[in-house]
């Protein structure tokens, strides 16, 4: 039964006694400011035409005066009809568009319309208000409309409770945003502050058109096998912000399909990307007096809303609405795909932005409160992300929302897969945990509060099961605020997990700290002592040596502490363990002597990301050396210590990055480098000084061993990261030599030696006394790989 927007038609009287004509004057004015401020707060009142009609002139210099406004009706905007429940969201469909957004304790819900330009002015032009009775079935409000949406935008009011202690904050006069909304609008461009200075200026949502299209030209998902990934975790504007980009549309989704080849040249093909769902880079605006500039939230780790990509990555900015945002984030995907390059989302269902109690209300606190945030019996936010608030995962109404937000990334954006921000807190009961409610009866031992970590999460349960999801990566940051899970995340066979104890395993080694040979050795493998008692294979561990969070490369060499100065909180921010090694003296500037060391281990870390079973992850911009002055938190600054240097890239070109190109293109190209399952005795051997003989001992500074490769044959591997240098016995093999392939010691081009090298055959001569010998020699902090090649002369 449709229902027609019915407006009121009413006149307004005015009447009152003046003693001059300049009061008169003042009743008109004061009318005119009335209907002025009448028609900025009434979504009515535009609609009429008011004229005066009358004036009556009484005596004894008295005036009378009534002012008829009369109403002229338009057509209604919309033709209002009942609406369905599903899909959650705004539908375009049967010539509309069907709103439904769910609500379990407010008592009224009203669907608000604006158009962009009244957006800017907090203004409402349409309000709907919702039936309870024929707009709502069970907990979801919805509504149908039929009209002209053109440039327009669309929001929620609802009203209930105001009680803090009770978990609610409902206030009818807050426009709020669609959880499931498809695009925000609100700024259209980076960093630029709103109206007045606002750095939260009013949002709204995308009101989808049944007109949008987007050619896939045939895209399919590409299914690369995980154990052959190499990832790369790339910041979208950062990767591109730089005056030597040179692209078209620097910072934006653009930029990086400009830049596609550059991965491809790495030997990339996987990114990561960090944060894309819409979030605020105004949410820590305040100047920066060290550097003179303005702090950002430019890393993004702050949802305002998961299903929106981030409007201002966009070459578009809100220009449509944010339908352009969603078109260029789908040509990103697809180009990627087209050079065989898969994307992995970066996802933050952790936390929102409304933070704690004295954050925004923009969303989820304003739908409903207790449903999407983990409170205490009072009402105060469980804090497990250290950022304020922690998202109530594990509630049914919640896991289901994040599973249909994921669903709508894979089949409508084509993404393989995420990789979840702070993943223990999916691990974490929900508040008000009821396992009766969840599984259908009582789970032995189930006195659990708010928080308690679940042995088997139903919200992970439901991704790891979902026909549509458990097709693609799931990668877990196995950690929060209080809870490590590295090696024990609940998996069902299919999760990874960024390997935290790789990586200060790794650092810890490299740099020549005692005591960690075993462990290493364990890297190397892909962790069997993590992840092989639990059923899972190498592939599960993503093996990073550094990340956005924490130290680059290059300053992972050139750092003993963290410099965080900049981030204007006196260096008391960010992590103050990083397990660094500066070479021998602090900062950029240094000898040559000591810039010489920090490239060999420089390549000493690559190279062992490179041969470690499991798949690599390396960090954007580490393939040439970029710096961050030695700053291990850069969440706040959208300048060049974030931006990625293209001309500094070319700079490395014939020395560093060549030597990652080369070290992604020997893992390709070799079969035992990316092993289905872990290495055993049949294909792995470990050595020490001598062959068949590895020290495990506390003070061993020294690694090696070989593996049986299909194509190579086999492959000699061993790192030195002692102060002194050493001469190795190699392995006899009858009829066959070790020839160098690489050598960290040696200055590029000399660090690799590829067939094409024109000086290959002097340099080789070089070791020729040794290795007719069966020996080699290596410097301190060093790192080899040999091949195995038929011996001519044998």
């Amino acid at each position: 039964m449709m229902e027609l927007v019915q407006r009121a038609s009413s006149c307004f009287i005015h009447t009152a006694k003046f003693s001059s004509p300049q009061k008169r004057r003042h009743l008109a004015n004061s009318s005119c400011k009335s209907r002025k401020k009448k028609s900025q707060t009434n979504t009515t009142s535009s609609d009429f035409a008011r004229t005066k009609s009358l004036v009556v002139r009484g005596s004894d210099e008295v005036d009378t005066a009534v002012v008829l406004d009369k109403p002229t009706l338009r057509p209604p905007r919309f033709q209002v009809f009942n609406g369905s429940p599903a899909p959650f969201g705004a539908t375009a469909r049967d010539g509309g568009v069907n709103f439904a957004v769910f609500s379990m304790n407010a008592v009224s819900a009203t669907l608000c319309l604006t158009t962009l330009s009244d957006l800017q002015d907090k203004r409402v032009i349409e309000q709907i208000p919702l039936d309870p009775l024929t707009n709502k079935t069970g907990d979801v409000w919805h509504v149908f409309l039929k009209g002209d949406f053109t440039e327009m935008v669309y929001g929620y009011k609802f009203d209930g409770d105001f009680s803090p202690q009770g978990g609610h904050y409902y206030d009818s006069s807050q426009l709020l945003l669609d959880p499931y909304a498809k695009a925000v609008v609100s700024r259209g461009e980076f960093g630029v502050l709103g109206p007045e200075g606002d750095c939260w200026p009013q949002m709204a949502c995308m009101v989808p058109s049944p007109d949008a299209q987007f050619d896939w030209e045939g895209d399919l998902p590409l299914k690369l096998p995980q154990r052959d990934l190499v990832i790369y975790e790339l910041h979208v504007r950062g990767f591109t912000r730089h005056d030597s980009s040179q692209t078209e549309f620097p910072g934006t989704y653009v930029g990086v399909v400009e830049k596609l080849d550059h991965l491809k040249e790495l030997g990339v093909n996987c990114m990561e990307l960090m944060p894309c769902h819409e979030f605020n880079e105004l949410e820590y605006y305040s100047y920066n007096s060290v550097l003179g500039d303005y702090k950002m939230n430019f890393w993004g780790y702050s949802t305002i809303n998961y299903f929106s990509p981030m409007i201002r990555y966009s070459s578009a900015g809100n220009l449509d609405c944010g339908h352009g945002a969603i078109n260029e984030f789908k040509l990103l995907v697809k180009e990627a795909h087209k050079r065989e390059i898969e994307v992995i989302m970066d996802v933050v269902f952790n936390h929102t932005a409304e933070g704690n109690e004295k954050g925004p209300t923009l969303s989820f606190r304003g739908v409903d409160n207790s449903v999407f945030y983990m409170l205490a019996p009072k009402g105060e936010f469980y804090n497990y992300s250290g950022c304020g608030n922690t998202f109530n995962c594990n509630h049914p109404v919640v896991r289901q929302f994040i599973l249909d937000c994921l669903r709508y990334w894979v089949t409508e954006m084509h993404v393989d897969g995420f990789r979840f921000d702070l993943a223990s807190i999916l691990t974490r009961g929900s508040s008000l945990w009821d396992a009766v409610n969840v599984y259908g009866n009582p789970v032995g031992g189930d006195l659990l509060t708010t928080g308690t970590p679940l042995s088997n999460p139903p919200l992970v349960d439901m991704i790891s099961n979902d026909p549509v999801l458990r097709g693609v990566k799931l990668l877990a940051e196995a950690w929060d605020c209080g809870l490590y899970q590295v090696g024990r995340f609940p998996h069902w066979g299919i999760w990874s997990e960024w390997n935290g104890k790789y990586r200060d395993t790794v650092r810890q080694f490299i740099k020549g700290t005692d005591g960690f040979s075993g462990a290493f050795a364990e890297c190397l493998c892909g962790s069997p002592n993590l992840y092989q008692v639990g059923g899972r294979k190498p592939w599960n561990s993503i093996n990073f040596v550094c990340a956005h969070d924490g130290f680059t490369l290059a300053d992972l060499v050139m750092y003993n502490d963290k410099h965080n100065l900049a981030n204007g909180e006196d260096n008391n921010d960010g992590e103050n363990h990083n397990n660094s090694w500066n070479c021998g003296q602090e900062g950029e500037f240094t000898s040559i002597s000591v810039k010489k060391l920090r490239k060999r281990q420089m390549r000493n870390f690559f190279l062992c990301l490179m041969v470690s079973q499991g798949v690599p992850m390396i960090y954007m911009g580490d393939e040439y050396g970029h710096t961050k002055g030695g700053n291990n938190n850069t969440y706040c600054h959208d300048n060049y210590i974030n931006y990625f240097r293209w001309d500094k890239k070319e700079e490395a070109l014939p020395d560093f990055f060549r030597f990652c190109c080369l070290m992604t293109q020997l893992r390709r190209e070799s079969e035992s480098l990316g092993l289905n399952d872990f290495p055993t005795a049949e294909r792995l051997q470990w050595h020490g000084h001598s062959p068949g003989t590895p020290d495990w001992s506390e003070a061993s500074r020294f690694v090696a061993f070989t593996l049986i490769d299909s194509v190579k044959g086999a492959l000699y591997i061993a790192f030195n990261t002692s102060h002194l240098p050493v001469t190795i016995s190699l392995p006899e093999r009858p009829g066959y030599r070790w020839e160098p392939l690489v050598d960290t010691s040696k200055p590029a081009p000399f660090d690799f030696l590829t067939d094409d090298l024109p000086e290959r055959d002097t340099a080789i001569k070089q070791y020729a006394h040794f290795l007719d010998a069966n020996l080699y020699p290596m410097l301190s902090y060093s790192s080899i790989i040999l091949v195995l090649s038929p011996d001519n002369d044998a």
